[in-house]
């Protein structure tokens, strides 16, 4: 059991980070996407085949803070997480590769043209390829650190939204992983200007490492005041666990309550068959 939902942690976050970073560094090298809006529909496709892909091997989280928002509700058992979390990180880590190993010509040749030397202060403009950076003269990092976190928070009550059976107007089961895609795209368009929208510690951390290693050095990080672990790694953490709680404390039990008087969710037992709602499975 432990290597299916390792293998589908695994697949579906290398699936969404390469296409994800991929669509950035053509952008940066090539110019070939000319809005952030085709950008954040080509994460939004990335995150909806993803899931198609694993979402019946492991749930398809794809993302740390996903993960944790689960077991914090109850979906999902603590014991399952190192597990969860260790073959998103390495998913997206060897997706960091695939694209750097893909581009790496353009990427020397970009550096050249423009007279970049990778490891300096100008390198952030490659650099950003592979893991996300604000600001620092426009955003300030409480600002940074609110924008992922909020952006989370959306992501997240979106998909327990989306798969809460005893949500009457959810779409079918089908269809739920084309409008987590959207809610992701959606997302994108409104956070990335201030941060470039990560949501996803593994997502931004795993490909930030392939930089550091491959010449970029300490200016793979976005700042020297800890933005790295405040903005991208705890923030979406944050935004997860307040979506969790709010939830299930406030909108969870107010869809049981008019599911139940609605008889919509199994008249004679009087209790709702959630989808991935459902408090423990295996």
């Amino acid at each position: 059991m432990k290597q299916r939902e390792f293998l589908g942690e695994f697949a579906g976050t290398f699936l969404m980070v390469l296409f994800g970073t991929g669509s950035v560094a053509v952008d940066t090298l090539f110019g070939a996407h000319k809005s952030l809006g085709v950008i954040a529909i080509i994460w939004g496709v990335g995150v909806t085949l993803s899931i198609y892909l694993t979402r019946h091997l492991s749930c398809a989280h794809l993302n740390p803070a996903v993960s944790l928002a689960m077991a914090t509700s109850g979906r999902m058992t603590w014991r399952k997480v190192p597990c969860y979390l260790i073959a998103q990180f390495l998913g997206a880590f060897l997706a960091g590769w695939v694209v750097y190993l893909l581009f790496s010509p353009a990427i020397a040749d970009f550096e050249a043209t423009h007279q970049i030397v990778r490891g300096t202060p100008e390198s952030v403009a490659t650099a950003r390829m592979f893991g996300e950076f604000y600001d620092t003269k426009i955003v300030s990092l409480p600002l940074a650190v609110f924008g992922e976190a909020f952006g989370t928070f959306i992501l997240v009550v979106m998909i327990f939204a989306l798969t809460e059976g005893c949500n009457v107007g959810r779409p079918s089961d089908t269809m739920a992983p084309v409008f987590i895609g959207l809610t992701v795209s959606s997302a994108i368009c409104l956070i990335a200007p201030l941060t470039q929208a990560g949501f996803n510690p593994a997502r931004d951390f795993s490909p930030r490492m392939v930089a550091a290693i491959m010449g970029w050095g300490r200016h793979a990080l976005p700042d020297a005041r800890g933005g790295f672990f405040w903005v991208y790694m705890l923030g979406p953490c944050l935004g997860a666990e307040v979506a969790a709680f709010l939830f299930v404390k406030v909108f969870e039990p107010l869809m049981n309550r008019k599911a139940n008087a609605d008889c919509c969710c199994g008249k004679q037992e009087n209790v709702c068959t959630c989808g991935s709602g459902k408090k423990e499975e295996k």
